[in-house]
């Protein structure tokens, strides 16, 4: 007998666990559907996120952070600390039980919400059916009045550099390194590589990022780049631009590469090839020749603005999606588009959508950026702070970077909000908040920040769009 609910969602990452959560507590039966298991062999919900993207690269950075302070940072704080060491393998699981503490709490979620939860592939067919492989081998067929599909992302794999799983690897490989690697390289200077990049060579790795583009960071603003790029020169990642990678071969126990540069050709070699050049949609096994859903040119799942594919009451969201392949972007998209079937106000803009690096120090945006705003001819005024002005963050040790707002000429509408610094991640919220109410710089510059707090560099960035910070030059 064909079991039958109000929504099917196929994927438990960020857009599907969330969404099934979501749409129980509005009332609709709901199940879920997700194959991944976790080390302990138990079902593992969360996606790549969870299990093998944000949360343990998290762990990674926070772990390799604590390190590389206690190395360089807190003799100046009178902490005198000698013969450190990191033992790579308590690092790695510490990082493993944080991801099965919060994979076995969606489980519990699931049943304290009543989502029935299915462990194993999905496939959609005609008629909102869904073919469900149990792992382990049973079949069993569902059917609902609704589909979600959040089969979410993975990493893209250059056609002439395939994946050993040992040295050649991908994010997931780069998370279970055993041992410190002597040379690391990374294809590809964006969030993975960056991020990647910085745990293993806080740890003594010799780091060398090699990236095709011309510009470092591009999607980010040209003056918050610029200042990262500073850091993380410091911090002695070596970052190539304008280097493609030409092939990778394992010779003899090492990655030798070949890049092309301005210079012509040149071969280097790494004990670990990380390729972290991008992700694509995964949808393999997921449709069915007679689902009715189509694909775009890039393989993604075709979708209009409301998430609703070509198929009738089949909606789509995350990574599998157009639009930025980020958690939280995906889980508000879940929660939308139950609102919308539960009958309910929903809504998402794409433009106040905050993107996160979290490199020391981290980087975050929303909205426009500088060069995005001349290309659109938009009359603009920005205003900056630097951290090293900031009484908080010269006293916790973190002066670099800054904070940098970019308001509407006319209206002093907040179009931007761009940080580099300690804390930006969370710095970033208060700015998504002002433009989702499409407050003024003005807004942010009348709202009292505590002192000493890292938040008044927001404020004092406020104040000079109007050129009266208090305490820099103007």
């Amino acid at each position: 007998m064909t079991e039958k609910y109000d929504l099917i969602v196929i994927g438990a990452g960020p857009a599907g666990y969330v969404a099934a959560i979501h749409a129980a507590q509005s009332g609709l039966k709901t199940a879920c559907i997700d194959r991944t298991v976790g080390k302990d062999d138990k079902p593992a919900p969360g996606g790549t996120c969870l299990n093998v993207g944000c949360i343990p690269s998290k762990a990674l950075l926070d772990s390799t952070k604590h390190f590389s302070h206690l190395q360089h940072d807190y003799a100046e704080h009178g902490i005198v600390a000698e013969n450190i060491s990191m033992n790579v393998s308590t690092m790695l699981a510490r990082k493993d039980k944080i991801v099965s503490q919060l994979t076995g709490g969606i489980t519990q979620l699931f049943k304290a919400n009543k989502v029935s939860f299915y462990h194993g592939t999905g496939e959609l067919t005609a008629n909102n059916m869904v073919n469900v492989e149990i792992v382990g081998g049973e079949s069993v067929q569902l059917q609902a009045d609704n589909i979600l599909l959040a089969s979410g992302s993975s990493a893209i794999e250059i056609p002439s550099i395939k994946f050993d799983g040992e040295y050649i690897i991908d994010n997931i490989g780069a998370l279970e390194i055993s041992e410190v690697p002597a040379k690391l390289g990374v294809i590809g200077a964006g969030v993975i590589g960056l991020e990647l990049g910085s745990v293993w060579g806080r740890l003594g790795s010799e780091v060398t990022i090699l990236e095709a583009l011309p510009e470092f960071l591009p999607a980010a603003d040209k003056d918050i780049a610029r200042l990262a790029a500073r850091e993380f020169k410091k911090q002695k990642l070596e970052i190539r631009l304008n280097t493609l990678v030409k092939s990778a071969q394992v010779i003899d126990g090492e990655v030798v590469v070949v890049i092309e540069n301005k210079a012509g050709e040149e071969q280097l070699s790494f004990d670990r090839l990380l390729v972290a050049v991008g992700r694509r949609a995964y949808t393999d096994g997921l449709l069915a020749a007679d689902s009715g859903v189509t694909l775009t040119e890039r393989g993604q799942i075709e979708v209009d603005d409301n998430c609703l594919t070509s198929a009738t009451n089949v909606y789509a969201v995350g990574d599998a999606v157009r639009g930025p392949m980020l958690a939280h972007k995906a889980s508000e998209e879940g929660i939308a588009v139950v609102n919308r079937i539960a009958g309910k106000y929903a809504h998402l803009d794409f433009n106040t959508i905050p993107w996160v690096i979290y490199t020391d120090p981290e980087i975050a945006w929303v909205g426009k950026t500088e060069q995005q705003l001349k290309e659109q001819g938009v009359d603009y005024k920005s205003g900056s702070f630097p951290f090293a002005a900031n009484g908080r963050a010269l006293a916790g040790g973190s002066p670099a970077g800054m904070v940098k707002l970019l308001a509407d000429a006319t209206t002093d509408e907040l179009l931007g909000a761009h940080i580099v610094g300690a804390n930006a991640s969370e710095l970033i919220a208060e700015c998504v908040v002002t433009m989702e109410f499409h407050g003024s710089s003005e807004d942010l510059a009348m709202i009292v920040h505590a002192h000493p707090t890292l938040s008044e560099a927001v404020h004092e960035a406020a104040l000079n769009v109007q050129k009266k910070a208090i305490h820099r030059a103007n």
